[in-house]
């Protein structure tokens, strides 16, 4: 078991982000099926740049959206964490949850046991009283978690970084608060 892992939950192992992560990274962000529901795939480049700031963001302000691993054999499978969210709404700045999985771990509930444990890290130990998730309408399996989580809907917007992405640009807001 890696000794690096900021937590735990049950099953998964909670860490920031290392130069091998790239390359397994890069494969979730190139699927298709991954990226349904955002306006593109991401190139290696791109994955990395992303790597990058959450390592930054975690150096700065003790959290990001977390690289994530099965406990069990060591397996790199995506990321869930936190992160902080400017795009203009009436809601940002704040910090938001989210997740990323390689499809093969789908419907294992990795996100939920995941989302549930960056919750209680985000209340008990990073003491922040909100936090807030995000996902296009037609993203039904994101919701649904966000709802799982005991989450509170609080409406639909017109996402402005999606607004020219016809089935992605209506997106929920949900929130829970400590």
């Amino acid at each position: 078991m890696c000794s690096d892992y900021i937590f735990t939950s049950a099953r998964l192992g909670f860490r920031n982000w290392t130069d091998t992560d790239v390359l397994p990274m890069s494969e979730i962000n190139m699927d298709e099926e991954v990226m349904k529901y955002f306006p593109s795939t991401q190139s290696i480049q791109q994955t990395a740049a992303f790597i990058e700031r959450m390592r930054t963001q975690f150096k700065e302000i003790g959290y990001c959206y977390f690289a994530v691993d099965i406990l069990e054999n060591s397996t790199f499978i995506g990321f869930i964490g936190l992160s902080i969210q400017t795009f203009t709404s009436i809601y940002t700045p704040c910090t938001d949850i989210g997740w990323r999985l390689k499809k093969s771990e789908w419907n294992n509930g990795y996100a939920t046991e995941g989302a549930k444990r960056c919750l209680q890290y985000a209340f008990d130990t990073l003491k922040l009283n909100e936090v807030y998730a995000f996902a296009p309408l037609a993203n039904n399996k994101s919701w649904q978690i966000m709802e799982k989580l005991g989450m509170m809907k609080l409406d639909n917007f017109i996402h402005p970084l999606l607004h020219d992405t016809l089935q992605l640009k209506e997106c929920v807001t949900y929130k829970m608060k400590k």
